[in-house]
């Protein structure tokens, strides 16, 4: 057998290898062009479709532009003192676009430490407003001097963390007058589309502006112009230069009608009592004073208040309704309205005499005389003076209740009165035959016209549209509209006449007048004041206590202001209760004079 060479083994053995070497050689230079072209096509679609993109992106990283936000307007009583104002303080913001999304929690988490904030929150934050974002984000304001020094320390550690000083709302006199002010906070998701579908432009996440009161009524005003600075950064987040600056325009200043030696008394007076005060001007409908309790100190709302915070501030009776715009059963401070349509209708005479009784029946039901034995033969103005249920009910049974109720509309009830504050505001609810089929699902009774009769039973007003009906006989028969910004428009912008007869007014101020000289407001007849005129009123509310009222309107030969007071579920009357309240404002304003006293333009 003959046998193979070794050599010739060798070579096909290399020949072998050879070839394998240049397989895989080939594998491995098609997979290389493959990721080269691979990248290659990346690059191109990089450069060529997403590059004016992308070149955005490491512009946003290198350029920004950094907001700056304009100072709100002061807000001034009618004397020139001082109600709201900025100062300045300092802020801390973070850009999104400083570090990746990924990096953000371990930052925040540092942050939050020393802001004492629940990093989720800044996380939502930042997750809601993008992380691609080129604007910063506020995270805290009004810093503490060692949560500044903290920041400045750790400031290299910090990437896309800023401090910077910006205005801040500031309420110099705390609580008083909160909810005539109202508060400033930044604007969420809601109130975005509230102002997008109001027209309103130029608001952004995060914008800080006007929340209740005259912060938000006049918001236009207040706000001011927006500028912004053009900066360049480094890597950090640092700036290095600023390219451009457009200085923000602070807002314009706000006047209002309020009187605020005259509001600390009001304040003071209602103390703690869960209701409200307010004193306008009869004339004009100018609100001089006007306070609901409890109360709430709008500073708090400077620096950012967390939803627990929030929540809990609600639970305390709800200090943010403003009492003053709420509606409440009037009581008898109503027969003012009962008597102008018993006499404007016809249907009794000023002169008329009715008698009264423990209690009268309708429809198989007594209605009792609030002192159940009644006063015997009265007139009107004894009726109003003693405050006689049976008196009234008689009135109503013979008007009936479609003129009551036309009666109770002209005087304001069941609207809006027109003060800027109507986000706030209830309209109060007149009832009729059609409001308490559709509601009650029931028609109308006699039982109720006669308990509307003396301000009770489904109808409801506020304490500022029960100061407009003590304005009618307080200003000879015009239905004022109330405001706070105050202005030298005529008097005669603000109200429209009722066209009452003289005899009409003539009974009502007699009537109002004789409660304090001999009737429920006796207690409070003082010569510490000129005369005046006014009305209590008790309204019943079961399970709790009493709902009381005073009115009223000084002095009597030429009105100048009305001062009411309301108690919610105070118990007693309105006559011991919120009479001496009233009467404490009166001294105030005519004691202590200051140009709220001087009489509006004619």
């Amino acid at each position: 057998m003959n046998s193979i060479p070794s050599s010739s083994f060798g070579n096909r053995a290399n020949k072998r290898t050879v070839g394998q070497f240049s397989q895989a050689v080939s594998v491995m230079l098609a997979i290389t062009l493959v990721m080269v072209g691979g990248i290659g096509a990346r690059l191109a679609y990089l450069q060529l479709v997403q590059g004016a993109r992308n070149r955005q992106l490491a512009e946003d990283n290198r350029i920004r532009l950094i907001p700056t936000q304009p100072a709100r307007g002061n807000i001034f009583d009618r004397n020139g003192q001082i109600l709201a104002s900025s100062s300045l303080s300092h802020t801390v913001y973070l850009w999104p676009l400083a570090q990746k999304p990924q990096e953000w929690p371990e930052t925040v988490d540092r942050l939050c430490a020393i802001l004492n904030l629940p990093p989720e929150n800044v996380l939502d934050r930042l997750e809601q407003m993008g992380y691609n974002s080129p604007l910063p984000i506020r995270v805290a304001r009004r810093l503490t001097p060692a949560q500044v020094t903290a920041l400045e320390e750790y400031s290299q550690e910090f990437k896309g963390i800023e401090v910077s000083v910006e205005a801040v709302r500031t309420y110099p006199n705390n609580a008083v007058a909160a909810h005539v002010l109202g508060y400033t906070g930044e604007i969420n998701e809601q109130g975005l589309r509230r102002f997008e579908e109001e027209g309103e432009e130029g608001y952004r996440l995060g914008d800080i502006v006007g929340q209740m009161g005259v912060e938000a009524a006049f918001e236009k005003q207040l706000r001011g112009e927006w500028g912004g600075r053009q900066v360049e950064v480094d890597s950090r987040g640092q700036v290095i230069r600023v390219l451009g600056e457009k200085l923000a325009q602070g807002g314009r200043d706000v006047q209002i009608t309020l009187d605020l030696e005259l509001q600390k008394v009001a304040e003071a007076t209602l103390g703690n009592t869960k209701g409200s005060i307010v004193a306008i001007d009869p004339r004009n409908g100018a609100v001089l004073a006007m306070v609901s309790r409890p109360a709430f100190d709008p500073n708090i709302f400077s620096a950012r208040i967390s939803d627990e915070d929030w929540q809990r501030l609600q639970s305390a009776d709800y200090p943010f309704v403003n009492r003053a715009l709420q509606g409440f059963p009037p009581a008898s401070t109503f027969k003012i309205v009962t008597t102008t349509a018993a006499i404007e209708s016809g249907e009794f005479p000023p002169e008329t005499v009715l008698p009264t009784y423990p209690y009268i029946t309708a429809g198989g039901i007594r209605f009792w005389d609030w002192n159940r034995v009644g006063f015997g033969p009265l007139d009107f103005a004894d009726a109003m003076a003693w405050s006689s249920d049976t008196f009234f009910y008689q009135i109503a049974q013979g008007i009936g209740d479609r003129i009551l109720i036309e009666w109770t509309r002209r005087y304001g009830f069941g609207e809006k009165t027109g003060i800027e504050l109507a986000a706030e505001e209830a309209p109060g609810l007149v009832p009729d035959d059609a409001w308490k089929r559709d509601v009650i699902g029931e028609g109308w009774y006699l039982g109720d016209t006669i308990n509307m009769s003396i301000g009770q039973g489904y109808l409801q007003s506020s304490p500022l549209q029960v100061a407009v009906m003590f304005a009618v006989p307080a200003n000879g028969g015009y239905r004022v509209r109330p405001h706070l910004l105050k202005d030298d428009a005529e008097a005669s912008q603000w109200r429209e006449s009722l066209n009452l007869s003289r005899s009409t007014l003539d009974v009502l101020d007699r009537g109002l007048r004789e409660v304090i000289t001999m009737g429920t407001g006796s207690k409070i007849n003082s010569p510490s004041i000129p005369p005046f005129a006014g009305k209590s009123g008790t309204a019943e509310a079961p399970p709790y206590e009493s709902h009381t009222w005073f009115g009223a309107y000084a002095p009597m030969d030429d009105p100048e202001i009305v001062v009411v007071a309301f108690g919610e579920h105070s118990g007693q009357g309105g006559g011991s209760f919120t009479g001496p309240k009233v009467l404490r404002v009166l001294e105030a304003y005519f004691n202590h004079p200051s140009s709220v006293n001087q009489p509006p333009a004619n």
